[in-house]
């Protein structure tokens, strides 16, 4: 199997990330706030910040934020996104070289990325930007395979005509390996209503489904299209996750 960095496996599905991933609740930001310090004097870095999503709830509370994002193509689509928000600065990073300045910020965040990170390297990283008494923020969106059988018989098309899917779940071992010591844990309830359209994109969106000229992408779609049908009210679908947040402060020896 042809093996594609982690900073280009999401190239050629910038638009339908952009347009199809879940956000986050905005509880996220509250739970920072109480449990983390942040507050609207925060300086933040999001790692892997992507097309943006996760970022601009933090700009909308008001963050200046560096989006440190490696792949071009997902840090213009960032660009575009937030081109609204003045305490936006787009950077060209990666968790392990962000190129910010030593202690330049009050807390980082990663959603939806820290398992694609180079773990001692971005550690290293993190503890020379980030300011005395700073936070690390890590958060995912998980789907709850078995909260309805929908979500069931997405999971098992996955499995069965994802390209590594089964291979990047195992590989991911958890946020708590990433932190020197035990992390603090939130779950929140977070949801997609989706229409046919956007349940396509959202599966097109992931780097392990297969692409167009690919033998098994139109078998895929079709799977897709049976499933939404079986499934379906009123011509949607629900989607449920768990928005997973990790968060804890570093030690500063490596």
């Amino acid at each position: 199997m042809l093996r594609v960095s982690p900073i280009e496996r999401f190239s050629s599905r910038v638009q339908n990330y952009a347009r199809f991933r879940p956000s986050y609740p905005r509880g996220v930001v509250e739970v920072l706030s109480r449990e983390c310090g942040l507050s609207h004097a925060s300086v933040i870095a999001d790692i892997a910040s992507g097309t943006g999503i996760f970022t601009r709830l933090l700009l909308e509370n008001g963050n200046r934020v560096f989006g440190v994002e490696p792949n071009a193509d997902m840090r213009r689509a960032g660009e575009e996104y937030l081109a609204d928000y003045p305490k936006f600065v787009s950077v060209s990073g990666a968790a392990e070289a962000t190129t910010l300045p030593d202690r330049s910020v009050d807390l980082i965040t990663g959603a939806q990325a820290a398992h694609w990170f180079d773990r001692e390297k971005a550690l290293h990283e993190f503890r020379r930007i980030l300011a005395p008494e700073g936070y690390v923020a890590l958060l995912w969106n998980e789907r709850l395979v078995s909260a309805s059988t929908f979500g069931t018989d997405y999971e098992n098309l996955l499995v069965k005509y994802g390209t590594d899917y089964l291979e990047l779940q195992n590989q991911n071992n958890g946020p708590n390996e990433f932190f020197p010591f035990q992390c603090r844990k939130r779950v929140l309830n977070n949801c997609q209503v989706l229409e046919y359209a956007a349940l396509e994109g959202l599966l097109l969106s992931a780097s392990y489904t297969p692409q167009p000229g690919e033998p098994s992408y139109a078998p895929m779609l079709a799977g897709l299209r049976q499933i939404f049908e079986q499934h379906q009210t009123g011509g949607f679908v629900r989607m449920e996750y768990e928005t997973r947040l990790y968060f804890g402060q570093l030690s500063q020896a490596d």
